[in-house]
């Protein structure tokens, strides 16, 4: 199906793609074919099944998520400068979490985005957070949901 469309590009996410035990096969089958190949993860899961050759975006949980403590801390040890981390930010508390968190790994190397929990917090209100504290981050908005809302398979 991937073979029909002209790009080169894919990502793998949804759910959790790890916890499926052939998304490491299908990774590999789309480098083989010359594929760049995005994983998204929610860092829960051991990302050193998928090749390096991947390009790993791993989710860091913020406390208030209340999803902290499924993070494993070791995925920081097998991060390539071709991965990514995310941190979704929904308050202040988050922000200064995730600052403090980007320090005390010396993950600041690493290309870090924060993202908006837009049910708690809007994109304007973490720009403006990322700009006076000049935060090493980009600004990462899920551009789907601004452009078809919460509709799934978009």
């Amino acid at each position: 199906m991937v073979l029909k469309h002209k790009t080169r590009l894919v990502q793998i996410t949804g759910g959790e793609p790890l916890i499926q035990r052939n998304t490491p096969e299908l990774c590999k089958r789309f480098l083989e074919l010359g594929y760049t190949v995005l994983v998204e993860t929610n860092g829960s899961c051991d990302i050193g099944v998928i090749s390096s050759e991947c390009h790993r975006i791993v989710d860091v949980k913020c406390p208030d998520s209340g999803m902290g403590d499924s993070f494993l801390k070791s995925n920081l040890t097998m991060l390539s400068h071709k991965d990514e981390l995310k941190y979704v930010i929904s308050g202040k508390a988050d922000f200064d979490w995730a600052l403090k968190h980007i320090c005390e790994n010396k993950l600041q190397s690493y290309t870090i985005n924060f993202s908006p929990n837009m049910h708690c917090i809007s994109a304007q209100s973490l720009a403006d957070w990322i700009l006076e504290y000049n935060a090493p981050v980009r600004l990462n908005v899920q551009l789907h949901k601004l452009i078809w809302g919460e509709r799934r398979g978009v």
